[in-house]
């Protein structure tokens, strides 16, 4: 079944059409919100909050820019409106932060354990990171999606990747002595 067809079907609200689009986009938007849910179960929350607004608003929705791009904007937005509802983000401020930069060396890293220690941040650390590593949100849109000034969220990044870089070295034993020169 073509999009644009299913589309129009969900705008009538058929429960078919509805079904085929939840089938064909629930792995890659569950993927998107295992990056900023804490847990598989509120990542599947999000989820269903997400298809809900999906298809209660999917009659706006006029074919600018790319469809899945549109879902995945809900989607990000239900998972940051979730945080501000039930998580008191306090804004970390500013400080001289040492570079958290990691070499290109082949990590084999298994995307399982990744997508665990990103699901470990603190949540704005989390928020920040994925927004702007994972979905090229610039940090001045970041700021006024979560209500926080440009540099903490630049300092919240740096953060995150320290955080990161400390766990990752840390299952990799062999990173440390690349970064100790060794």
């Amino acid at each position: 079944m073509e999009l644009e067809h299913i589309i129009k079907g969900c705008i009538k609200q058929d429960r078919k059409a509805q079904n085929t689009l939840y089938e064909m986009y629930k792995r890659p938007l569950y993927v998107l919100c295992l990056k900023y849910c804490p847990s598989e179960a509120e990542a599947e929350d999000n989820l269903h909050n997400a298809f809900i607004e999906i298809f209660s608003k999917i009659d706006r929705y006029k074919g600018n820019g790319s469809f899945e791009g549109w879902m995945k904007r809900i989607t990000i937005n239900k998972a940051i409106d979730s945080y501000k509802k039930t998580v008191y983000l306090l804004p970390v401020y500013d400080e001289i932060i040492e570079d958290t930069s990691v070499s290109d060396q082949d990590m084999d890293i298994p995307l399982d354990y990744l997508l665990s220690v990103i699901q470990e941040l603190p949540n704005q650390y989390r928020l920040v990171f994925c927004l702007y590593e994972l979905d090229d949100y610039p940090h001045k849109e970041i700021a006024e999606m979560l209500s926080i000034t440009e540099s903490t969220s630049k300092s919240n990044l740096h953060k995150a990747k320290a955080i990161l870089k400390e766990k990752i070295m840390a299952r990799n034993p062999s990173l440390k002595n690349i970064r100790n020169g060794a």
